[in-house]
């Protein structure tokens, strides 16, 4: 361990999972355990360049041994993901965060059957998760819904987890025709028994949909758990003035740039991170305005309290917005 932040940890082991995904073993560079993680919990990794992203935990919970990410190389990121298949080979060290969970299992007595649904990449937190509920012995089904199997990440594993008979695996191509063997989420949902949870995570239209396909079926929003790994930004707006109390100190926020980049002209630093609005790392109190939120990381309650921001991609509806800085 580095710091109270950080942590140290080694590659232990890169293997090819699926079409452009890579598996990542990592392990303490100290031998120490690591710290436990609960299902549906990330860790930040600290990249070359200042690159700070999140993947989700894809092992099991109670094996402190090692941590595991799965990483799909997208062309098309901002740089992380292509930085991470070109960086960490085995054995290279690099600095993560300890683990934080903003996509927590429920479990326990009243937690109802569990249904993951997971999209592509978006499927890894789903693993740690499937993990959790057979060992708890909680009814579940664990929909995974893919281009097609070469793109399937973990596919083999899946099929000879001690789980394997929940797993149900959807594509969009080939044979039989897509129709039948894509997700029906109305027919999965609509057979829900009372108390149910949904769980997703993956692209955002794919999370819409199921989302939306739950509200349809009676689903409450407290039961409808998801959590966004990338989502388009809006960008843009009017200028406007951010003042930060504690020194004093205020800038013109421009048409095209964060208050998170407008506060670093001035040198006050903001650790950001995902630079999206999903992981809340960059979330600051608000003391006087009222924020323009942009983000996915806060509820629909949170944003209409106005009392905090996240300062990567949000904005302000009013002249002036005094952040407590």
């Amino acid at each position: 361990m580095t710091s109270a932040q950080t942590l140290r940890v080694r590659v232990a082991k890169r293997q090819a999972s699926g079409q452009d995904i890579a598996l990542f073993t990592l392990v303490s560079a100290d031998g120490a355990p690591l710290p436990a993680f609960e299902a549906g919990a990330h860790i930040d990794v600290h990249l070359p360049g200042g690159l700070v992203r999140q993947y989700s935990l894809c092992g099991d919970p109670t094996d402190k041994s090692h941590y595991r990410i799965g990483v799909l190389r997208d062309a098309n990121s901002r740089g992380g993901s292509v930085a991470v298949h070109e960086h960490l080979k085995e054995g290279v060290e690099l600095e993560i965060s300890a683990p934080r969970n903003h996509f927590p299992l429920i479990t326990g007595a009243g937690a109802g059957k569990a249904y993951l649904f997971g999209g592509g990449i978006g499927v890894t937190p789903m693993i740690a998760m499937a993990h959790t509920l057979h060992q708890t012995g909680m009814d579940f089904e664990f929909h995974y819904s893919s281009r097609s199997p070469a793109h399937m990440a973990l596919r083999e594993e899946l099929g000879a987890a001690p789980y394997a008979a929940r797993v149900h695996q959807h594509f969009d191509e080939g044979a039989p025709t897509p129709a039948q063997q894509r997700a029906d989420a109305a027919a999965i949902l609509g057979a829900a028994p009372p108390g149910a949870h949904v769980y997703v995570c993956g692209p955002k239209g794919y999370m819409d949909w199921v989302m939306d396909t739950a509200r349809a079926q009676g689903f409450p929003k407290e039961r409808i758990h998801y959590e966004f790994f990338q989502v388009d930004v809006q960008k843009g707006g009017d200028s406007f003035t951010v003042v930060a109390q504690a020194s004093g100190k205020e800038v013109v926020v421009e048409a095209e740039e964060t208050i998170a980049n407008a506060l670093e002209r001035i040198g006050i630093r903001v650790q950001v991170s995902c630079e999206q609005g999903i992981c809340g790392t960059c979330l600051t109190n608000v003391l006087e305005g009222t924020p323009d939120h942009r983000d996915e990381y806060q509820t629909d309650e949170e944003k209409a309290a106005n009392e905090q921001i996240t300062i990567c991609c949000s904005r302000s509806l009013t002249p002036r917005l005094v952040l407590d800085l």
